[in-house]
């Protein structure tokens, strides 16, 4: 597996294919699969084994996603780190290399590889990239596609063919439950313009609840512009990133999650990880979002930018069923699903065993 490197996999993560990335090697080392993770140095995963790429994620910073741009920027530093780690990944001798780097790069340089390829695209849709698999699929051995949700393929397969839907989704059994009412809002995610952390400070001060606010300065104009000012709001709380334990301990006590998201969420998992936690989530009605929240039932979907719905949405959360939340996750957002989707496509492109 190759990792995104524009950070350290390593807690607490930056993003959720960061986390899912984590998550799916461990999954798949205890279904007892020989994994190796390919990450930029600092990365540190508990139960597998971490290649050290050799590759500073600090170099890479110019690379990181805007939403703005529609594209991550395309780089002779990305270009180098990417050639360095196919170098290494090519004396593996493995029976298969997947991919989850946002990079064009990434794509264009697996391609010199003689093992099956997967390429899981975490992001909507850009150029660069599009460009990439393009290409890529002139290949003689084209690699294989995969999306992280039905409305993220939906959109992609309107520029390249998408081959399979590998969902991001979380390890419930992990995650504690609460069948307590819970109090005020949370927030969870990057700083940056597509999650929506000032909407969800917004939406909370318009319902009268305070809300706790975790995340990092991805994107320090965002957040210097838009969250600092807020720190000493009456009732607004940030605090920075947290572990992914700590963070489910707080979902759990909270009365509502909150995802404002200002883009076309290519899955959610915090999300996904709060209604695990019994929490509902309140959250404009964009990308994979219908496809993890049930309206009605584990939460409430409202318009894009429709802050005042979103708020009487956060004052009737409450009275949303707790339990519905956890039941649903476990039944439909599970880790385990998505291991097996994974198993049945490597099985599919590369004839590798699975199941014993």
């Amino acid at each position: 597996m190759v990792a995104p490197l524009v950070t350290p996999i390593r807690e607490p993560q930056r993003g959720g294919s960061q986390a899912f990335v984590a998550e799916l090697a461990r999954g798949l080392v205890s279904r007892g699969h020989d994994v190796q993770l390919y990450a930029a140095s600092g990365s540190a995963v508990r139960g597998v084994d971490v290649v050290d790429t050799g590759v500073d994620h600090r170099e890479l910073a110019a690379t990181l996603y805007r939403v703005a741009d529609g594209a991550a920027p395309r780089s002779t530093v990305a270009e180098r780190a990417f050639a360095r780690v196919y170098d290494l990944v090519r004396d593996g001798g493995y029976d298969l290399v997947h991919n989850h780097a946002f990079d064009a790069p990434a794509v264009d340089l697996a391609t010199t590889l003689d093992a099956p390829l997967v390429h899981t695209v975490h992001l909507p849709p850009d150029r660069a990239v599009a460009g990439a698999l393009r290409q890529a699929a002139r290949h003689s051995s084209p690699p294989v596609v995969a999306c992280v949700s039905e409305s993220q393929a939906d959109a992609w397969r309107r520029i390249v063919p998408v081959d399979a839907i590998l969902p991001s989704y979380i390890p419930t059994r992990q995650i504690p439950f609460s069948l307590a009412a819970g109090s005020g809002a949370l927030f969870a995610g990057r700083f940056s313009p597509e999650k929506g952390a000032a909407q969800a400070i917004a939406i909370a001060r318009l319902a009268g609840v305070e809300i706790a606010v975790y995340g990092d300065a991805y994107d320090a104009d965002y957040a210097r512009e838009e969250i600092d000012p807020r720190r000493a709001e009456s009732g607004v709380a940030v605090h920075a990133a947290v572990a992914q334990t700590a963070l489910w301990e707080a979902m759990a006590r909270a009365a509502v999650v909150l995802c404002p998201a200002q883009w076309e969420e290519p899955f959610g998992m915090v999300a996904a990880e709060a209604q695990a936690c019994g929490t509902p989530v309140v959250a404009f009605r964009r990308g994979a979002l219908p496809e993890v929240i049930v309206d009605g039932e584990t939460g409430s979907l409202v318009a894009p930018g429709d802050v005042d719905a979103a708020a009487e949405a956060v004052k009737r959360a409450p009275a949303l069923s707790r339990r519905a939340c956890r039941e649903h996750a476990e039944q439909a957002l599970d880790i385990e699903r998505s291991l097996d989707a994974h198993e049945a496509l490597y099985e599919r492109v590369a004839g590798v065993r699975t199941g014993g």
